[in-house]
């Protein structure tokens, strides 16, 4: 399955939940908040801080379009991110309660396995894993400050960029 198949079936669980699913753009208003999930095949530190550090998006409501701001980023990835980036979210904690990350990459190898860091509380991002666990079958890993050096170096998750 390609991450964008993945991201439109969830787009529809969730727009089953009565949440608002943006026209132009993966992002969900749900509880009061906008939480935007990125899908790409690949990240770069630069890019990814100026995303995440610039909060605001582009919402498309019919012809017209207005500037959000957003409470939540989800990062789904089908290659394991530049380390520098997981270091980057996990010792920040203001980027760790806003930022999810979700490494697919073990699932190009026939895995059924997703490493996450996500301690951002977000509605939207806990329901995305209760689907990559009950209608994808896929195992959650969760990796957090404590554990990352150690899983990192031992599994060899994530690429050292």
């Amino acid at each position: 399955m390609k991450i964008w198949e993945l991201i439109d079936l969830f787009k529809a669980r969730c727009n089953s939940r009565g949440w608002k699913i943006s026209d132009n753009n993966d992002l969900i208003f749900a509880d009061g908040e906008y939480h935007n999930i990125i899908w790409t095949n690949r990240v770069y530190p630069s890019t990814f801080l100026r995303i995440v550090l610039n909060s605001r998006c582009v919402v498309k409501e019919g012809l017209s379009y207005r500037m959000v701001n957003t409470s939540y980023f989800a990062w789904v990835l089908p290659r394991s991110p530049p380390k520098s980036i997981l270091e980057t979210v996990i010792s920040n904690p203001t980027l760790l309660r806003k930022t999810a990350i979700y490494d697919l990459s073990p699932l190009s190898k026939g895995e059924r396995i997703c490493f996450k860091v996500n301690e951002t509380g977000s509605s939207v991002f806990n329901e995305f894993e209760k689907f990559l666990e009950q209608e994808l079958k896929i195992k959650l890993v969760k990796v957090n400050s404590k554990e990352f050096s150690n899983v990192h170096s031992e599994v060899a998750i994530f690429n050292k960029a």
